[in-house]
């Protein structure tokens, strides 16, 4: 299914816009695609080493949309792990998992804890895809970090319990994805992030006790 959704049915997207003079497409790719990284900073020119189906898919149809530059501009954006409240809310992803977790368990599930994610607030990846809108025919074709805190599955659990009375068990994990990404490309452009883990937590626990997250 991701071979057929993001390369497959990418590539017959990206040429149907093509084919209407579409003037730029942006590609929601992911940061996962550098796989494990020790460099402290992951820039976009390092090698992609993705580990699971999905991050491969993600590489190939960014190859996919590159071979269009000639027709339009193209935007590949690699998202660190987002975090935040949305009207569809994820609550599999790190800071939204563990938050809840804290709330209604009272006890955060740690796997591993040691591994460096990236994060960006729900609020402010939307805000990227709008300034790329905006500001299209200012910035070039290409792959844009988009990731501003770097913090371990453990420390984000330890902020958690600062705000929410909890334990924290630690256990196997058997994904060891770290990295840290560096997002002065798009910083560079003139975006700035506005939020950030602390508030993601603090707004979804706002959300639960007014009833509104259950």
């Amino acid at each position: 299914m991701s071979w057929e959704i993001n390369v497959l049915a990418g590539q017959q997207l990206i040429e149907k816009a093509k084919n209407s003079n579409v003037k730029q497409f942006i590609f929601a790719s992911s940061g996962s695609v550098y796989g494990i990284k020790n460099e402290e900073r992951v820039t976009e020119d390092l090698s992609l080493v993705p580990i699971s189906t999905y991050n491969k898919t993600k590489m190939v149809a960014e190859r996919v949309f590159c071979s269009y530059e000639p027709y339009m501009k193209v935007h590949s954006i690699r998202p660190a792990t987002v975090c935040g409240l949305s009207p569809r809310m994820r609550l599999d992803v790190a800071v939204n998992l563990l938050t809840f977790q804290a709330l209604t368990k009272k006890e955060i599930k740690v796997l591993g804890g040691k591994q460096i994610r990236p994060n960006i607030h729900i609020d402010d990846i939307c805000g990227v895809y709008l300034h790329l809108l905006k500001n299209f025919d200012k910035i070039d074709s290409g792959f844009y970090n988009a990731g501003f805190e770097n913090i371990s599955i453990y420390e984000i659990a330890q902020l958690i319990k600062s705000k929410i009375d909890c334990n924290i068990l630690i256990e196997e994990s058997n994904d060891p994805r770290s990295y840290r990404q560096d997002s002065t490309k798009i910083l560079n452009t003139g975006f700035y992030p506005k939020k950030n883990v602390s508030i993601a937590i603090d707004e979804i626990i706002d959300s639960y006790k007014h009833g509104k997250l259950y």
